[in-house]
């Protein structure tokens, strides 16, 4: 995903994907079904808009984690989020 394809992206959907993607169980395949982002433009997305360290901590926190990636997931989780997480979304 270049620039430009970052910019057609509202601000609101930007602001979700990052969320989405900093979420460890929150798999890759959501993203795309939600977005139409693949884990390669996901990744772009999120080298162009973290800093440096920050990228680097979530792409090892992510590479090869069970959660992230559908196949690897067992059967049994059938949740996108922890149990435990409540959000609050503004209306």
């Amino acid at each position: 995903m270049d620039r430009r394809q970052t910019l057609l992206l509202a601000p609101d959907d930007l602001s979700r994907i990052i969320e989405m993607a900093w979420e460890d169980r929150t798999p890759f395949e959501a993203i795309e079904a939600q977005f139409g982002l693949r884990q390669d433009d996901v990744i772009g997305l999120m080298r162009q808009h973290l800093k440096a360290a920050s990228f680097i901590s979530w792409r090892k926190r992510t590479r090869g984690q069970h959660t992230k990636h559908r196949a690897l997931r067992s059967e049994a989780v059938t949740r996108h989020c922890s149990s435990y997480q409540r959000k609050q979304y503004r209306p």
